[in-house]
Formats: structure tokens, sequence, C-alpha cells
């Protein structure tokens, strides 16, 4: 499988990341099996966060790996630092709990890849990156990164850390799909526009994208007259991204592939480093993910996909 590289990992992250916000112990065959077919594509890099599913993830994932004896097989991308009933807990003191009782719960004494699931712009860059570096320098993180924080907070961040001589944020997890969210899907959540794939495709930042087919949107399941998910309506259902689903559905038939492939293809043709977090859960959806990666888009059809243009 393609990888991609980012900075403080030595080993590669494949480009395809394996989602686990449905790893539960009472399917934990289920979820063992899952893993066993991603690491058969060649996957080697797995998402999850302190909150899934109030922490049963983190735990199936670590007796997994103990059990496989698996942990030098796989990238770690862990996140914390999720708010609260109180509201945001981007603190010092959160990221630490946060952390120490992820990698309990991993069974680990690192990770690869830490991110912090929410921005608190309140809380100044500084006050962050120093709590965090702390954590690379005791080697319990490699690398740091942002889930929905946006590009303008990651560049202060950085331009921060480059001033005071610490490590600054390798990797951004915003949402990046062809179908454009009209509003966050959870709150605080980010979503990447035109001026953040401006942003990474100058600075080549790596973006490890989460909903990347838009919660099922771009699957073909979905039309005009089915309202049955709120969300979705509430979410996706827009002129503009109808368009785009015409248009995708429009070059899967011309390429013989699906539009779910089309709609991952465009997040992984894009000019700058990006990975996908999937969700598939069996062999069958793995290996048609695992297909889409072969997909080559030009930049004219990445384009004509996103609406900036009316030629591919």
């Amino acid at each position: 499988m393609d990888a991609i590289r980012i900075a403080g990992v030595e080993k590669p992250v494949s480009r395809l990341i394996k989602g686990t916000d449905y790893f539960r112990h009472e399917t934990y065959e289920l979820a063992a099996a899952n893993l066993d077919a991603f690491l058969a594509i060649g996957g080697n890099t797995i998402d999850t966060a302190r909150i899934y599913c109030g922490g049963e993830s983190e735990e199936v994932l670590g007796r997994y790996m103990e059990e496989r004896k698996a942990r030098d097989r796989f990238v770690i991308l862990t996140k914390g630092a999720h708010p609260d009933e109180r509201g945001p807990r981007v603190n010092r003191e959160a990221i630490r709990e946060d952390l120490f009782r992820s990698l309990e719960k991993l069974r680990t004494d690192h990770v690869e890849l830490y991110a912090l699931h929410r921005d608190d712009p309140d809380v100044p860059v500084g006050e962050i990156l120093e709590e965090l570096n702390e954590h690379i320098e005791a080697g319990r993180i490699r690398a740091i990164g942002g889930s929905n924080w946006t590009w303008r907070r990651l560049m202060e961040a950085n331009a921060y850390a480059e001033a005071h001589g610490l490590i600054g944020f390798s990797f951004s997890s915003p949402n990046l799909s062809l179908a454009k969210a009209k509003e966050p899907f959870w709150p605080g959540c980010v979503s990447a526009d035109r001026e953040t794939i401006r942003w990474h495709e100058e600075t080549q930042m790596p973006l490890l994208s989460w909903s990347s087919l838009a919660r099922g949107f771009l699957s073909g399941r979905f039309s005009p007259d089915r309202r049955d998910d709120p969300d979705i309506v509430r979410v996706y259902y827009s002129e503009a991204n109808w368009e785009r689903l015409r248009r995708a559905e429009a070059l899967a038939r011309r390429k013989g592939v699906s539009v779910a492939q089309i709609g991952l293809a465009w997040v992984l043709n894009q000019p700058f480093p990006t990975c996908a977090l999937i969700g598939a859960r069996n062999a069958e959806e793995l290996r048609s993910c695992r297909e889409a990666m072969d997909i080559r888009l030009t930049r004219e059809e990445l384009d004509w996909l996103d609406l900036a243009s009316d030629e591919r």
C-alpha cells in the first residue's frame, strides 16, 4: 500500500487509515478480523481517540496488539483534549490526563501520532505546544497534529514553535471530502475549504481526512427525495453537492469504478500528502478502498468534480 512520511515518525504512514470508532469489547472478534484484513491489504495506520466508545476503542486495539504481538506493525493515531459537558478541555491538565489514559488503554508506552481532538482559540498556542513538546521529549509521542484545527491556527502554532525552538505540528486532520459540509457535523468540527486546500498545497503539510465519503453521501445511497437521515440532510443536502455527486457518478461510469471509489480517489489525489480515514468493516469494503488508491485523477478532473471548472 502507498504510504506518506510524517516528520518525527520513522515508520511510513499508510494512505488508508483504519477507523475504530465502532470497536467494542462485545464485538472484539469482528474488530480483530477487521484489523487482520487491514494488515492483509498492506495498511498499518490506525485511528482511535480517547473518547471513542467510552474508551473501549483504545482498549480493544490494545488487546489486539498484545494478543497478536503486533505493536510494531502499527502506526497509532490517537486523539485527546475533546470537550466535555463543561466545555473545552484544550489545556495542560487535560492533555496530560488524556494521553496517559490512552497509553494505558493501548498497552503501549508511546504513540506515533497524537492529535488534539478540538481546538480552543482562547488558549495561547505556546501553552499547548510547550505541553506537547514535553511528551515528545519523554518519548511518549513521535509527532503532533491538530484534528479540527483551522489552517490559520496551525500556521500560528508552527510560527511559535519555530521562534521558540519547539517541535510544531507535523500533520492536520480535518474533514476533507468532495461533498462539502454546509455546517459542522459535530460541534467544533472543521472541514477543509479551498483556502485550507491551498494552504496545504503551499506548505505540503500532510492532511489525514476523516469522513472522506461525507458520512456515506458519496456512496450513492442517498437521493434528494430520501430524507430519513436528518444529519446527512442538514449537513450535505445542497444543489452544489448533488451536482458533485452527479459528476462523480459520470466519471465513475467512464472509469469503470464505483462512485465511492471516485470520492475516495478525490481525497487521495490532492496535490499534497493526504491519507483517508476509512470505516470499512469487512474484507470486501477494505479491498474496494484499496482499489481506489490505484485511481489516478488529473488536476482537471479534480477541479471538474469540485465544480471549480466545467471542463475535465
